[in-house]
């Protein structure tokens, strides 16, 4: 399995989870570089980059106060390696840890011992210091009419930007 170097600003406002250890993690280079993933678009979109960054562009958050990191998955026998991303969270310290799908955030609470499953948006648990926010998959196979009440991923989005004070 590949784990890609965590990208993080030296205090960051917000920063990304996804989760290595999924096939779509196995050859990747960059953070969110497989077609059809919308994380780079939405960055933009909601206003967390002036500009739509690319896929081999992912250093470039630092600059932005943002930071990307995985919560690394192992699937026979199932388990994640949360004490490292609790450790690694309490380290950078940012406001706003934000999973980007509701199955991170699933394997991460578990994890945790919380029973419920997340749902989009803020929630009232933190990891480290940092209050979790729950987005929406990005991936190209997540297209849907509706996201939770909100008729796009974005709107989501925005509202994590909103938040960490950013849009």
């Amino acid at each position: 399995m590949e784990v890609l170097p965590d990208i993080v600003a030296a205090e960051p406002a917000i920063v990304f989870c996804g989760l290595a250890g999924a096939d779509s993690t196995r050859t990747r280079e960059h953070y969110y570089d497989s077609p059809g993933n919308s994380f780079w678009e939405s960055v933009h979109l909601s206003g967390l980059s002036p500009r739509r960054l690319r896929p081999e562009e992912d250093r470039e958050v630092a600059a932005l106060g943002l930071g990307l990191t995985d919560l690394v998955g192992h699937w026979d026998p199932r388990w994640v390696e949360i004490d490292e991303l609790v450790a690694k969270v309490g380290r950078w310290r940012p406001d706003w840890l934000a999973f980007t799908s509701k199955g991170v955030a699933h394997e991460a609470a578990r994890a945790l011992g919380r029973r419920a499953h997340p749902r989009l948006g803020a929630h009232d648990w933190y990891v480290g210091t940092a209050q979790v926010f729950v987005l929406p998959g990005t991936s190209g196979a997540n297209h849907r009419r509706d996201y939770d009440g909100r008729p796009t991923r974005v709107a989501w989005w925005r509202e994590l930007a909103q938040l960490a004070g950013r849009a």
